[in-house]
């Protein structure tokens, strides 16, 4: 079976999470913007949706990557333009993904701040900075936040990583 399903994420700058999830094998395509949930949380916040292939790549895995690739620990000043969270677009999705949050939270050191939030609402990011990093790998931008977190793909992950989209970073 060939299914698709998706996940909203956001916790940093959607250019690296648009990065780090275009770069996983079973990621079908990643949509770069702006997220809302609802009551207090109903505010656009920097994520992506990803569509992916559960058979290829788990949600247990996403959100893992998710974790290790933003400040998942960190409740810094900048929260509400980039929240830390996981956006379901289903009441059992949403059971899942607080199931996982709740496993990766005991099995850490740190307090994780990452919540879940049903999906609400998406505004994509205007189209000259869709695809940021593939099409502009040699920026500073790139080079010192972008490519950081692929090298941790590569370390933790790298049976799920599609080399191919990450020729550009000079750690491979």
């Amino acid at each position: 079976m060939d299914r698709k399903t998706k996940i909203a994420l956001g916790g940093g700058c959607h250019w690296c999470t648009e990065a780090v999830f275009q770069s996983l094998k079973g990621v079908n395509k990643v949509e770069q913007g702006y997220v809302a949930s609802h009551g207090i949380n109903s505010n656009f916040s920097e994520a992506v949706i990803v569509h992916f292939q559960p058979e290829k790549i788990s949600l247990k895995t996403l959100i893992e990557v998710h974790l290790l690739t933003h400040k998942s620990t960190s409740n810094h000043s900048m929260r509400i333009k980039y929240r830390s969270a996981i956006y379901t677009f289903s009441e059992v999705q949403q059971k899942e993904a607080l199931s996982l949050l709740d496993e990766f939270k005991s099995k850490s050191d740190s307090n994780i701040i990452t919540q879940v939030y049903p999906f609400s609402a998406f505004e994509p990011s205007r189209n000259e900075i869709q695809n940021y990093y593939r099409q502009n790998p040699e920026k500073p931008f790139c080079k010192q936040f972008i490519n950081p977190k692929l090298q941790l793909l590569l370390q933790h992950f790298s049976n799920y990583v599609n080399e191919d989209n990450i020729k550009h970073t000079d750690q491979k």
